[in-house]
């Protein structure tokens, strides 16, 4: 056998065979497609804007509270990828914790109980727009045997 002949997909091995469910296969297409916009949203999570809000939970700042607004554009862009279907109810237990809050005088002294929640809603948020990004790119089909990140992102969409 060749080496091209090896590396070539058996539609009978589990390991390379596709997944053909067709929401599995629908959300690798809107993937693909929205791309571009994830892609560059990603960016943004990467910049100026998301290191300062990190730091200023370290800094004990209320400019914190502004990485809310960046959570929420990552989760629209996210949902606008499969609008049809709700995201997992534990990231959505998370978000609900981490968003909508408004800095009130005196919070500086429960600061870790208070703001942290925004960042875990960030990081979770940053995480599913990676492995969209990631997997948009890489993957021609979605596979049966899956990448973790192809899991986590079937999760999110309550695909598996």
């Amino acid at each position: 056998m060749t080496e091209t002949e090896s590396s070539m997909a058996d539609p009978d091995d589990f390991f390379t065979r596709p997944d053909e469910r067709p929401e599995a296969v629908q959300l690798l297409q809107n993937l693909k497609r929205d791309l571009p916009t994830l892609a560059a949203l990603l960016e943004e999570c990467h910049d100026h804007f998301a290191e300062d809000g990190i730091y200023r939970f370290y800094h004990g700042s209320f400019k914190v509270y502004w990485l809310q607004e960046l959570t929420e554009r990552i989760v629209a862009q996210l949902r606008q990828v499969m609008p049809e279907r709700e995201p997992d109810p534990r990231f959505t237990h998370i978000l609900r914790e981490g968003t909508g809050l408004v800095f009130v005088k005196g919070q500086n002294k429960r600061w870790l109980d208070v703001t942290r929640p925004i960042l875990e809603a960030f990081f979770h948020a940053r995480y599913f727009l990676e492995m969209a990004v990631k997997y948009g790119r890489e993957l021609d089909y979605p596979p049966s045997c899956m990448p973790s990140g192809w899991a986590a992102l079937l999760y999110f969409y309550g695909l598996r």
